[in-house]
């Protein structure tokens, strides 16, 4: 049976879609790279017989393109597309891990560098996924000698840009008192009602004057 004669539920490229990639099997995956199959026998047969081919999967995620390319119906363009996903993978796997924020100390840290020896107050954000890992960070006002606006609605929209599940701020204080002022208290009470309503998680909100912060309660 061809893949197009299956039901739209049953279509790989289509329940990959619908139901995430960690539903399909290896070689749903891999008719999804293939894109079709050849001569009379489905993307899901040729992507059977790839992977008995080479003798498993992991083996299959090793081999050369031109390994591929000694079967009938994988040509340059399928050899090349399923060469080149498992190279991806090798580079992202490669990467070094990403600073993550797991504690309020962690975002005092994150921030300080960009908010140290600053003869004005700066707010900076701090846009994480759900793991904790830093996705995006980034000024985002610049103030007087004492005071800095909390732009609500520009807050938001960076973190979901960034593609954030969660975030912090910090804001520093020239002067260098750590007190916490009224106008910050209102506008990390506003912004976290404005997280909330968009399914975003305020983590923290530190306000740093030299090299020690405080928490901002919320």
């Amino acid at each position: 049976m061809r893949v197009k004669d299956l039901s739209k539920g049953d279509r790989p490229r289509e329940r990959l879609i619908s139901v995430g990639a960690a539903a399909l099997a290896d070689r749903e995956l891999l008719a999804v790279l293939l894109g079709s199959g050849h001569h009379g026998e489905s993307a899901l047969d040729l992507a059977s017989k790839v992977i008995e081919h080479c003798g498993g999967f992991d083996a299959l995620s090793r081999s050369a393109p031109h390994r591929l390319l000694t079967m009938r119906g994988i040509g340059p363009a399928k050899a090349a597309r399923v060469s080149a996903a498992f190279h991806l993978v090798r580079r992202a796997e490669a990467w070094p891990e990403r600073e993550r924020i797991t504690s309020t100390s962690d975002l005092a840290r994150a921030c300080a560098s960009l908010l140290h020896d600053r003869t004005q107050e700066q707010l900076v954000m701090v846009a994480c996924d759900t793991g904790g890992r830093i996705l995006k960070r980034a000024t985002l006002t610049s103030g007087g000698s004492d005071h800095t606006l909390m732009p609500v609605r520009e807050v938001i929209t960076e973190v979901l840009a960034a593609g954030g599940a969660m975030f912090g701020l910090a804001h520093n204080h020239p002067g260098g008192s750590l007190e916490p002022s009224q106008a910050d208290l209102e506008a990390t009470a506003k912004l976290l009602e404005a997280a909330e309503t968009v399914g975003l998680r305020l983590l923290d909100h530190v306000v740093i004057a030299g090299k020690s912060w405080r928490r901002i309660p919320i």
